[in-house]
């Protein structure tokens, strides 16, 4: 009797830990979720920015319509983007699509001195710092779930419920390349 009692006590302790283990996991990747959420709101504010952005730079550079009609392009895949991993994957084209349109605009004096398009480009640059903390919040957030389900024994947990490895919000490659040169001083 004392040995059933035993095994009876063992196995409810074992099924008390898989239950903590598998609610561990669920937090886990709800706040991941909810980091997300503080991203979207930032993706936002930046997807209302960017048609006054074009439109202001429209009248400069006539001949840059390429540049101008990739970023509207980036825009519209990036607010279509349904999931976590397609939203990252198309803000990481808008993104490398505004970096050309920077770069573009360096070429345009009067464009850079217009006192509208300067206001733009600080609200944007402003979004982009407050996106930058929200990605490392996020990848925070996924770094730690992905950690959970892949730790002994919680992969065991993990694997029965089919928890899955999650995207971090990185820069992309282009951007990454970018950031690996050395930059370019210019006195002018």
């Amino acid at each position: 009797m004392t040995g059933i009692l035993i095994l009876a006590g063992i196995a409810a302790l074992i099924v008390v830990y898989i239950i903590s283990l598998y609610n561990r996991i669920i937090s886990l990747r709800n706040h991941r979720e909810n980091a997300f959420a503080d991203i979207d709101v930032q993706l936002k504010q930046r997807h209302d920015l960017i048609p006054q952005l074009v439109d202001s730079v429209k009248g400069y550079m006539k001949h840059e319509e390429g540049v101008l009609t990739k970023v509207t392009e980036a825009r519209t895949n990036a607010m279509r983007a349904g999931s976590i991993d397609s939203k990252i994957a198309a803000e990481q084209q808008l993104t490398s699509a505004l970096q050309g349109l920077r770069v573009a605009v360096e070429a345009y004096p009067d464009l850079k001195a217009n006192q509208n398009f300067k206001h733009l480009q600080e609200e944007i640059s402003d979004i982009e710092n407050k996106l930058a903390a929200s990605r490392r919040f996020f990848n925070s957030a996924t770094k730690e779930y992905n950690t959970s389900i892949e730790v002994f024994p919680a992969n065991i947990i993990a694997g029965m419920f089919n928890f899955k490895r999650e995207t971090m919000f990185d820069l992309g490659s282009e951007q990454r390349e970018r950031l690996d040169e050395a930059p370019k001083v210019k006195f002018d």
